[in-house]
């Protein structure tokens, strides 16, 4: 049985997004339906434990450094990160491109790293975006990894909001565009999620056969008129073998 009190004060820290990176108490009083006061003591015991800092000008809240701070430990431990993490490296100094791998949360993707092409060699340790999988080469390549059962589960509960005017934002033609991308093994996409961005995505697979991450590539619009666009795919997707056979995973014949 969920606690109440803990419940509101994760429910204050999820306000928090990029499109949203600070509230004042009113703001979060009303966004959550509480009295004022009532926010104001949730929201002085997150400040309290370093979990949201206040502005002194403007008064409002943003997310604190002790979220950063597990963030860290989480990216630092997870499984596909410590795995994954020298060959995205290796791949981002290959193409000079930054590499990226995530994981499925809630309906998007997790990014839990980011490498750079001239980041120094480890510890590496990152978290975030968390990106909408329908229009991100990371989360197209997740998708791709569903069933039809699954596919059409999150279709039915996901609104594809048009993010920028290249976002596939009709789920039928989002379809056609996940089936190419099981036939050919890697997803693409320019400017769907942001626009300045291209990526090349390719799922993770564990020993069980399932898709337990995603990595990618990401470049300006101009990625798909590289020259060496085919060797560029190809090392995502022998990257994406080395990390999937590295987790487990045993391909059938």
């Amino acid at each position: 049985m969920a606690i109440q009190s803990v419940k509101r004060a994760l429910d204050i820290l999820s306000l928090f997004t990029p499109s949203q990176p600070s509230l004042g108490v009113t703001e979060i009083a009303k966004q959550m339906g509480l009295a004022k006061p009532t926010a104001h003591g949730l929201v002085q015991t997150l400040a309290d434990e370093g979990f949201l800092s206040q502005c002194t000008e403007s008064r409002k809240y943003t997310l604190g450094l002790r979220v950063y701070e597990l963030g860290s430990y989480v990216s630092s431990h997870l499984r596909v990160n410590q795995i994954g993490g020298t060959a995205a490296r290796r791949l981002s100094r290959q193409t000079g491109l930054m590499a990226r791998i995530g994981i499925w949360d809630r309906g998007r993707v997790l990014v839990t790293l980011n490498v750079f092409p001239n980041d120094d060699p480890l510890p590496f340790v990152n978290l975030g975006p968390k990106v909408p999988a329908y229009c991100s080469a990371i989360g197209k390549a997740m998708l791709s990894a569903f069933s039809e059962e699954e596919l059409e589960g999150y279709l039915s509960q996901v609104t594809l909001e048009p993010l920028t005017p290249n976002t596939i934002t009709t789920p039928s033609i989002l379809k056609e565009e996940i089936q190419a991308i099981r036939t050919h093994g890697v997803s693409r996409e320019s400017e769907e999620y942001i626009m300045g961005l291209a990526c090349i995505g390719a799922p993770l697979y564990d020993s069980s056969g399932r898709a337990e991450a995603a990595i990618s590539v990401s470049g300006g619009p101009d990625l798909f008129a590289r020259k060496d666009l085919d060797s560029l795919t190809t090392a995502v997707l022998r990257t994406a073998g080395e990390i999937s056979f590295a987790l487990g995973y045993a391909p059938m014949p």
